[in-house]
């Protein structure tokens, strides 16, 4: 359960660079104070080091990223896509390309995030882009979800 909240972490985030492409610590920053502080627990946010490792890793090879869901969202421009799609896309391709995160995890992560944060049409585009995102970076891995 942490790291899916750090994954829902990195996706606000990600999708607060992406609309201000401010400097990724005073992004980072303006999250962590702008998340409530009840008067029972006065103390700052802890700050999740997967989420901001996540976040890190997608700005820092965000041409990569992008030139990889480009090349696997046919028909679709990245600035063309709703921002949370966009954002989740370049969370999992950086996961999928970087980390030894099963690609069942990450693309179900994924899928479960766009549940929540976009509809339904994007849970069959996400998952599709992802597939096939998956099948160049890790060939010969499942793309079987956990459900």
């Amino acid at each position: 359960m942490a790291r899916h909240r750090a994954r829902q972490q990195a996706m606000q985030i990600l999708f607060q660079w992406d609309l201000r492409r401010t400097e990724l610590q005073e992004i980072l920053r303006g999250y962590y104070e702008s998340l409530l502080v009840s008067e029972d627990s006065p103390a700052k946010p802890i700050r999740d080091a997967f989420a901001e490792q996540l976040v890190s890793g997608v700005v820092g090879n965000i041409e990569k990223i992008d030139e990889c869901i480009t090349k696997h969202a046919e028909h679709w421009k990245m600035q063309r896509m709703p921002a949370v799609d966009r954002n989740l896309l370049r969370l999992a391709v950086y996961e999928l390309m970087r980390t030894d995160t099963p690609p069942a995890v990450v693309i179900d992560e994924s899928l479960e995030l766009a549940r929540r944060f976009s509809g339904e049409e994007s849970v069959h585009f996400i998952n599709g882009v992802l597939d096939a995102v998956r099948k160049e970076v890790r060939p010969g891995t499942s793309s079987a979800t956990l459900n």
